[in-house]
C-alpha cells in the first residue's frame, strides 16, 4: 500500500504539481483528429491534466491547443471563430495565432502596439494516425514522440478510440498491468477443465460478443490461465519503464509467460500469442485528478487491417464499447450499472457485463474517483503495480530535484512489443523474450 503522502503525490497531477509536472515532460495523446474534421471547423473544448483548453484546426489544416479564457477579460475561446490562421475571441474580437500570439485587437488604435504585449497560453500539437499529440511542458526541454509501434506504422494498420474513464488514471493504468484479473474479470463461466472446456468457452465468448468467432490463436492463453489461474510474477526497470512478467505452469520444463511493458508515464502493451493478429496499447492520461482519458490502439506492424478486423472493433462490443456520440462516455456506464445481465452472469461470464473495457471500468470506477490506497492488502500477484507505483514516484521525485526523465527524451526506445509465450523454466523471462520484445528495434 502506499502512505497517504505518496498517494496524493502520485494521483494529482494539475499545474505545479510533481507527478502533473512529470506528465508534462511527455509527448501526450490528447484528442483524435476526427473531433477537428477540417479547416476552420468549430473550437472544440478539452481538458487535460487539470486545465481547461481549447483545440482549433486553422485554415492551413493544422491543430491548435489553446487555454480556455481570452487574456483580456476572461471570456470562453470555444465560442470563438475560427478563421483566416487564427482563433477571434467574439467578446472585443481579439484574435490569437496556434503559437497564442495574438494577431489582431480591433478595439483598440490603429497605431496602438498593445497587441504585442498580449498572449496566450499554447501548447504545440502533433497529429500521427488519426491522433493529436500534445507537448504541455517547459519549450526548452519539449522531447521527441515516443516512437509507439502504432505510430510507426501507417495509418491503415491501426485503429483506435478515445474513451472518457470516471476515475483518476492511475486506477485505471493498474488494471492494465494486472495480469492475474483477466483470469476471472473477462472469463467466460465453464465447468473444470476438460475435453469440453474450449468448446463451452467459445460458446461463452461468441454469446458475449454476438457473433461467432475464432479462437485458434487465444487456446494456449484461455488454456494456461484456466489451469494455473495464480500466475508467478517477475518484474524488471528498463530504460522505458518497467517490464512485468507472469509466468503460469505449462509443463514439467516449460512456463506460460504473458509479459507486459510499461511505458513511461502511461502506456501499457497488452500481451499477445504468436501469430497474424493485432498488437494492443492502453494509452492513460489525466483528465483531471477524478477523470482519465483511455485511448484504446490496435495496430499490426506489418500489414493493413482487414475488414474482419476492422468491422470487430467498430461495431462495438467486446474489445471497444459503444459511445455516446460527442462526450467519450460508453452507452454502459455507471449510471445505468453498465447494463448488467445477471442471468448472463449467473450462466455465461462472471461479470454479465458485455465489453471486456466495460468490465475494467466497472470495477475501476466502482472505487471512487481517487481510491485511498492506504487501505490496500496487496500481495504477490500485484508486484508489477507495486514496481510501476515506485518508478513513477521516483520519476517525480527526481524531476523535483532536476533530473529530466530519460524516458521523455528518447523516444526510439518505445519501439516494443509484449509477447505471450513458452519458455524454459531456467531461462529469466527478460532473456529468452528478448527478440520478441525488442522486434521493432532489429
Amino acid at each position: 500500500m502506499l502512505s497517504r503522502t505518496e498517494n496524493e503525490l502520485i494521483t494529482r497531477t494539475g499545474p505545479g504539481t510533481p507527478m502533473g509536472e512529470l506528465w508534462r515532460r511527455f509527448w501526450l495523446p490528447a484528442m483524435s483528429s476526427s473531433e477537428l474534421p477540417a479547416p476552420d471547423s468549430p473550437p472544440v473544448r478539452l481538458r487535460l491534466l487539470s486545465e481547461d483548453l481549447i483545440a482549433f484546426r486553422s485554415s492551413d489544416g493544422r491543430v491548435g491547443l489553446v487555454a480556455n479564457n481570452c487574456p483580456h477579460r476572461g471570456a470562453s475561446l470555444f465560442f470563438g471563430r475560427n478563421e483566416e490562421q487564427g482563433l477571434r475571441c467574439v467578446y472585443h474580437g481579439w484574435k490569437f495565432a496556434l503559437d497564442g500570439a495574438c494577431v489582431d485587437m480591433p478595439n483598440e488604435p490603429a497605431e496602438s502596439n498593445f497587441k504585442s504585449k498580449a498572449h496566450i497560453t499554447a501548447y504545440p500539437c502533433r497529429e500521427v494516425n488519426g491522433i493529436v499529440w500534445t507537448y504541455m511542458g517547459p519549450a526548452e526541454f519539449e522531447p521527441e514522440l515516443p516512437q509507439l509501434g502504432f505510430n510507426m506504422v501507417p495509418q491503415a494498420n491501426m485503429y483506435g478510440l478515445k474513451i472518457l474513464v470516471e476515475s483518476n488514471y492511475l486506477q485505471a493504468m493498474e488494471g492494465d498491468i494486472d495480469s492475474s484479473h483477466s483470469s476471472f474479470l473477462h472469463a467466460a463461466l465453464a465447468g473444470p477443465l476438460d475435453a469440453s472446456f474450449h468448446e463451452r468457452r467459445r460458446a461463452g465468448i461468441a454469446v458475449l460478443r454476438g457473433q461467432a468467432m475464432d479462437f485458434s490463436l487465444d487456446e494456449n492463453r484461455a488454456k494456461m490461465q484456466a489451469a494455473d489461474p495464480a500466475p508467478r510474477f517477475t518484474t524488471k526497470d528498463t530504460d522505458f519503464g518497467v517490464l512485468i512478467g507472469a509466468a503460469r505452469r505449462a509443463s514439467e520444463a516449460q512456463d506460460y509467460w504473458r509479459i507486459t511493458p510499461w511505458l513511461a508515464p502511461g502506456y501499457s502493451l497488452i500481451p499477445k500469442a504468436p501469430g497474424d493478429i493485432p498488437s494492443q496499447c492502453n494509452a492513460r492520461v489525466p483528465r483531471d485528478d477524478e477523470t482519465s482519458w483511455f485511448f484504446r490502439i490496435r495496430w499490426h506492424p506489418s500489414r493493413a487491417l482487414n475488414a474482419g478486423e476492422l468491422a470487430d472493433f467498430q461495431q462495438g462490443g467486446v474489445f471497444f464499447p459503444d459511445l455516446i456520440p460527442g462526450i467519450f462516455r460508453p452507452v454502459d456506464n455507471r449510471d445505468n450499472d453498465y447494463h448488467i445481465n445477471r442471468e448472463e452472469q449467473r450462466t455465461t461470464s462472471v461479470t454479465g457485463i458485455r465489453s471486456i473495457p466495460q468490465q475494467d471500468r466497472a470495477v475501476t470506477e466502482s472505487m471512487g474517483p481517487i481510491y485511498d490506497r492506504t487501505k490496500e492488502h496487496l500481495g504477490t500477484a500485484d508486484s508489477g503495480i507495486i514496481a510501476v507505483r515506485r518508478r513513477l514516484l521516483r520519476l517525480a521525485r527526481q524531476l523535483g530535484e532536476g533530473q529530466e526523465p530519460y524516458p521523455a527524451a528518447h523516444g526510439g526506445i518505445y519501439r516494443i512489443l509484449a509477447p505471450a509465450l513458452n519458455l524454459p523454466k531456467d531461462v529469466p523471462f527478460d532473456e529468452g523474450a528478448r527478440e520478441h520484445i525488442y522486434a521493432l528495434q532489429g
